[in-house]
């Protein structure tokens, strides 16, 4: 029987959600529903992680297959050795429970990690083994960021970079850096997300640390894509292709592909470009035979299903979009340890999905689980969005006022705290004319002097004469005549 992937309690096959959490399931998808994909892709599905997780390096739990049976009996060979050493009265060395913590990471046990991970720092204090101590920061970094802890993770990158810098040892440097420029994007903080991923990018070229300089690069291309500087994602693309064909290094081409992709949809270059180079990624994919896990290949897929899904979206391809953005969520369940950003991303695609379905009330549905989970990040401004998107709808086409108004007041006091003032202007306007349609003459005039005054300050004075006649209309006194 399967488990739901958010409660872990038992749910059976024909639900659409869990009945024990009520959050969204993966229903059963139809084999045809991908047929019309030029590239086939295999279940279970697959996806794609950073470039430097894919390799070799000082982050120890890369190519996670988890085989319970297995890793117990190494962790249990891991506390013999511990406890003979402790019967003994030898130190004990922070290499074991370096060794042990990844094995728990291996299970998903991040609280056993994590409590491993702390004690092998502490060990290596003792030892004076700096180096293995910035390790271990590093490493609480990470299992606090899955864990959402995002603060304490920031802080425990630091002090793995104030080390390693310290130390003049630059590789190590440089993927901290990374991890670091990795954090903030996810929490939305582009300014300092560009900080240190070009900070990483300055230090790979300063030590001539070419493959570190391609991989710090292919992670800014991420905040460039934001800013749409289309010029310098250009230049890194290409020499990033070229790097990646030459070294024949497929994981690299493919995540040159889905950042292609990426391009061609986020700046409307060319829809069909993004649609091929997407595909491309995905053909390169199916041909990784058993080199990475489950677990590297549904990081790599994520991206390619959930930007070919918005792009059918585009189409108003129903049909194969919702095919998609299912299995990209999928994706993300095969490799995310809590409710990921990533998930967020995808629920919000398919919450706008069900509105050109006209599935009203499964797009509100779909809104707010996305909402529940853009709020762990913290990303207020999107919170907003999604409640003016779900009022808009119960205004348009559930005709319910009452719940209309109650979620564009909440998205109104967000917006007011971080200063939107056009959206606040839109927003008041919007409740102006629910309070017209509804006979509140005096709340009306209170609003659309609000927005008035939004838009004024604003400059926009097309808005402004608008809602200025709204308020002149309603405010002219009526007079009447006896015959």
């Amino acid at each position: 029987m399967r488990t739901c992937p958010y409660c872990k309690k038992y749910i059976e096959d024909h639900w659409k959600y869990c009945h024990n959490c009520n959050k969204p399931l993966i229903t059963n998808i139809e084999n045809d529903l991908s047929r019309s994909l030029k590239h086939p892709y295999i279940e279970p599905l697959h996806s794609s992680s950073d470039l430097e997780e894919l390799e070799e390096s000082y982050k120890y739990y890369d190519n996670i297959i988890i085989n319970d049976e297995e890793i117990e009996r190494k962790i249990q060979k891991v506390n013999e050795i511990l406890k003979e050493k402790e019967s003994m009265g030898d130190p004990i060395p922070g290499s074991l429970l370096l060794e042990k913590s990844s094995l728990y990471y291996k299970k998903r046990d991040l609280p056993s990690a994590l409590k491993n991970l702390e004690l092998a720092s502490e060990n290596f204090k003792e030892e004076k083994d700096l180096l293995n101590e910035a390790i271990c920061y590093n490493e609480i970094g990470i299992i606090q960021e899955d864990l959402g802890f995002f603060d304490q993770a920031i802080y425990h990158f630091n002090r793995a970079l104030e080390i390693l810098k310290e130390m003049n040892e630059y590789k190590k440097a440089i993927k901290t850096l990374n991890n670091l420029g990795n954090i903030y994007y996810l929490i939305n903080d582009l300014e300092h997300s560009y900080k240190y991923y070009q900070e990483a990018l300055n230090l790979s070229e300063q030590n001539d640390l070419i493959t570190e300089e391609i991989k710090s690069a292919s992670n800014l291309v991420e905040v460039l894509l934001m800013l749409k500087d289309a010029e310098r994602i250009k230049k890194i693309l290409s020499r990033n292709s070229k790097f990646f064909k030459e070294r024949e290094d497929i994981y690299g081409m493919i995540q040159t592909h889905i950042k292609y992709g990426k391009f061609y949809y986020i700046l409307g270059e060319d829809y069909d470009r993004a649609f091929q180079s997407l595909n491309n990624a995905l053909g390169l994919i199916n041909r990784i035979e058993d080199k990475g896990s489950i677990f590297i290949k549904a990081k790599l897929e994520w991206e390619c299903f959930l930007y070919l899904g918005k792009l059918h979206l585009l189409r108003k391809n129903t049909f194969e979009a919702e095919s998609l953005l299912l299995k990209s969520l999928e994706a993300v369940r095969i490799f995310e340890i809590a409710e990921d950003i990533k998930e967020g991303i995808i629920l919000e695609n398919l919450a706008k999905l069900y509105v050109l379905k006209e599935e009203y009330l499964k797009s509100i549905e779909y809104y707010n689980y996305s909402i529940e989970i853009y709020d762990k990040y913290g990303d207020k401004s999107k919170i907003a969005d999604l409640k003016t998107a779900i009022a808009q709808l119960y205004l348009d086409f559930l005709d319910n006022n009452s719940e209309a108004i109650k979620n564009f007041e909440s998205a109104l006091e967000i917006f007011e705290a971080l200063e939107y003032f056009k959206e606040c202007a839109d927003i008041f306007q919007t409740l102006g004319d629910i309070a017209i349609k509804k006979g509140e003459i005096e709340l009306a005039l209170v609003n659309l002097q609000r927005a008035k005054n939004y838009y004024k300050e604003l400059q926009d004075d097309y808005n402004e004469n608008i809602v200025n006649e709204k308020i002149n209309s309603i405010s002219e006194p009526k007079f009447s005549y006896d015959d």
